[in-house]
C-alpha cells in the first residue's frame, strides 16, 4: 500500500532489472496454480466510488468500517456500511492529529489499519518521518472505531531506516498473542523490500520480539517490489496476500499493479508463493485496473470477500471494489460475484 512519488517506482523498476531473485522462504519450483482465478472473475465494481485507496475493513458489532489513506483534506479516510455493498464517508477525520515524529512538510498518510484491541481501537498508519525522511510506521488510540484517534508515543513504532524505512502495516492475532505485518521500503532506494511479521503488545502501541522476514521480490512479474501485506488462515494454511509492482497510473496506465499470495504451514513459515498473481487487470476484464492494496473480510453471510482499490477508466482515482473470495485446500480463488 506503499504510496510514493513516481520517481522512486521508476527507480524500484530500474532496481529489478539489475535483478533482485533468489531469496529464502519462496525458493523451489512451484506447483501451485493461479489460485483458480478465471479470466474475466466477476467484481462489484465500484462499492465506494471515489478515490479510497489502500482499504481497511473492520466489523464492529454489525457496522463495517473502512478506512482509507489520505484525500479530500483528511489524514484517514472512514465510511461505514451494514452490507459491504452501501456505503456512507464520514465528513470527520478519524486522525486529525499526527504524531510529532511525522515532517510537518509531508504529512500525508498512507495505508490505515485498524483493529478493536479489548478496551478500545488501534490505528496504525505510514508517514513521513521528520528525522530520516523514510516513511515509517506510527501507532494511534481511540475509544471508538469513529475515532478521534489520538498518536501515542514520541516518535514512530517501526522505522528500520537502513532499509528503507517501513510501510503498511497489517495485524494478525493467533493464540492470544498480536503480531503487525509491515514492508521495508526498501524501493525507495535501490534495496530488496522484504515483507516482515513482528510480534506487538496486544494493543500494539509497542513492539515485544524482533520480525522475521517472510517473503521479498522475487518474480518477474512482480516488477521489483511486494508490497501490503494481508495474513489470514484457512483450511489450515496460513495465506499471505500482498501487493506488487508499480502503482501508479503513470507507468503503463497503473496495470502493472496486482495481488499475489504465498502459503505456508506454520506462522513463520517458509512461505511458498502461487506461480502467478490472484489478481490482475485481466483477472477482472479490465473492468478493475491494477487490483492491490486488499483486505479480506468476512460478510454478513459468514462468507470471505476480498476489498481493494483498482483504478477508475480515466485514472483519476483509484476507487474501492469487492469480489468474493474463496479457498480451496488452503489456497486463494477469486468467485463470481454476488451479495454478502
Amino acid at each position: 500500500m506503499s504510496r510514493h512519488r513516481v520517481a522512486s517506482l521508476l527507480g524500484c523498476l530500474l532496481a529489478a532489472l539489475a535483478g533482485t531473485a533468489g531469496t529464502a522462504g519462496t525458493t523451489g519450483p512451484l506447483a501451485l496454480a493461479s489460485g483458480g482465478t478465471p479470466a474475466g472473475a466477476a467484481v462489484r465494481a465500484p462499492v465506494l466510488d471515489r478515490n479510497f485507496p489502500d482499504p481497511d475493513i473492520v466489523k464492529v458489532g454489525a457496522t463495517y468500517h473502512a478506512y482509507a489513506t489520505s484525500d479530500i483534506g483528511r489524514n484517514v479516510q472512514h465510511a461505514t456500511s451494514s452490507d459491504l455493498i452501501h456505503w456512507s464517508v464520514a465528513d470527520t477525520d478519524p486522525l486529525p492529529r499526527l504524531g510529532g515524529w511525522v515532517h510537518p512538510e509531508e504529512p500525508r498518510v498512507w495505508a490505515p489499519e485498524v483493529f478493536d484491541n479489548g478496551s478500545g481501537f488501534t490505528l496504525h498508519y505510514t508517514a513521513h518521518d521528520r528525522a530520516s525522511g523514510r516513511q515509517c510506521i506510527g501507532v494511534a488510540l481511540a475509544t471508538s472505531p469513529n475515532g478521534p484517534f489520538t498518536p501515542v508515543g514520541e516518535g514512530p513504532l517501526v522505522c528500520p531506516t537502513a532499509q528503507g524505512g517501513a510501510i503498511d502495516a497489517a495485524a494478525y492475532t493467533e493464540d492470544g498473542r498480536r503480531y503487525l505485518l509491515w514492508k521495508s521500503d526498501g524501493n525507495c532506494c535501490h534495496m530488496d523490500t522484504w515483507i516482515h511479521l513482528q510480534p506487538v503488545s496486544w494493543d500494539g502501541t509497542s513492539l515485544t520480539g524482533e520480525p522475521v522476514a517472510l517473503i521479498k521480490q522475487d518474480r518477474d512479474w512482480e516488477g521489483g517490489l511486494v508490497e501490503a501485506p494481508t495474513l489470514v488462515k484457512r483450511d489450515g494454511r496460513y495465506v499471505l496476500l500482498y501487493s506488487a509492482d508499480a502503482y501508479a497510473a503513470e507507468i503503463e496506465g497503473g496495470t502493472r499493479y496486482k495481488t499475489g499470495y504465498a502459503v505456508a504451514s506454520s506462522l513463520h513459515g517458509p512461505y511458498t508463493k502461487a506461480a502467478t498473481p490472484l489478481m490482475t487487470t485481466d483477472t477482472f476484464a479490465g473492468r478493475a485496473i491494477g487490483p492491490g492494496g486488499q483486505d479480506v473480510v468476512t460478510g454478513p453471510d459468514g462468507r470471505d470477500h476480498i476489498v481493494f482499490h483498482a483504478w477508475n477508466a480515466d485514472r483519476t482515482l483509484r476507487a474501492m471494489h469487492l469480489a468474493d473470495l474463496g479457498f480451496t485446500d488452503g489456497h486463494p480463488v477469486i468467485r463470481g460475484s454476488r451479495t454478502p
